[in-house]
């Protein structure tokens, strides 16, 4: 299959629906981003809002989800077969819970990031979320039939991931090959607000409090190695004590994925900086 010709000068969109994107809030993040970014770092990648806004000349990925790395390789390594194989597929109810009963680990990458990339259009309110099993488990989300990727959009994507290192690991594996003058963005799983504002989750396994803390070290560590950093995290006493002495300004988002419409309303969440 062929998509025909595309520029790759165009901005590119994000190819998936991920909690916590940052598509919705960019508009702000356009003043709290550094200037002129050449190599970016960004270790808990989601939906990759920051890193397609940036564009930069080179850049390591990484994220803790299986499913997710293996998406963003195939659409780097092979998008038009990707493309292809997008159009078998259908939206039924039936062919949904099929797609989803299959085990990911026996399918080759490309089938793989095909029933990711479905699952995560038709599943309910876009959401991805695996149980401590690290099985799918979210529902049907009976929306009508849509595009599953926007073909000239994916090999947009596609052309700047190839000058991308894509690595798949806890976030400490993308931070051992910072250099001196790199970006690094931080968007990892956030805080919670409130006791039962914790979601689970988007790996099998947890980013508690002791996660956060180990991050904030990391953090320390990046701004003494001579990169610029920035972290995104609820707005909460315990991040703002973790982060405290460094730049912190507040930032009006939207929830965008939440089991309750009346839990998609504004928050404040927190962009911290070692840089003015």
């Amino acid at each position: 299959m062929t998509a025909g010709f595309f520029n790759q000068n165009l901005p590119v969109k994000p190819l998936i629906k991920w909690a916590g994107g940052k598509s919705r809030i960019m508009v702000q993040f356009l003043f709290l981003l550094p200037a002129g970014v050449n190599f970016l770092v960004e270790p808990f990648f989601g939906s990759g809002a920051v890193f397609f806004h940036l564009n930069p000349s080179g850049a390591i990925i990484s994220d803790k989800n299986e499913e997710l790395i293996n998406f963003y390789r195939v659409v780097r390594d092979h998008p038009e077969d990707l493309l292809a194989d997008l159009t078998g597929h259908v939206n039924t109810e039936e062919y949904y819970y099929q797609i989803r009963s299959q085990n990911p680990v026996q399918m080759t990458s490309l089938k793989r990031a095909s029933r990711f990339l479905y699952l995560n259009k038709y599943g309910y309110n876009g959401l991805w979320r695996v149980n401590s099993k690290g099985i799918h488990n979210v529902p049907y989300g009976r929306y009508k039939t849509k595009q599953l990727a926007n073909a000239q959009n994916l090999l947009r994507a596609s052309a700047r991931l190839k000058r991308t290192r894509i690595l798949c690991g806890d976030f400490s594996l993308a931070l051992e090959q910072t250099e001196p003058g790199m970006f690094v963005y931080l968007d990892p799983p956030y805080h919670p607000l409130s006791n039962t504002a914790r979601f689970t989750s988007y790996v099998a396994g947890s980013f508690g409090e002791g996660e956060q803390r180990r991050l904030a070290r990391a953090f320390q560590t990046l701004d003494q190695r001579g990169c610029k950093v920035m972290l995104s995290n609820s707005n909460t006493s315990f991040i703002r004590e973790l982060y405290r002495g460094y730049n912190i300004v507040e930032v009006e988002a939207r929830r965008a994925i939440n089991c309750k419409a009346d839990g998609r309303g504004l928050i404040t969440e927190l962009a911290i900086r070692n840089y003015q």
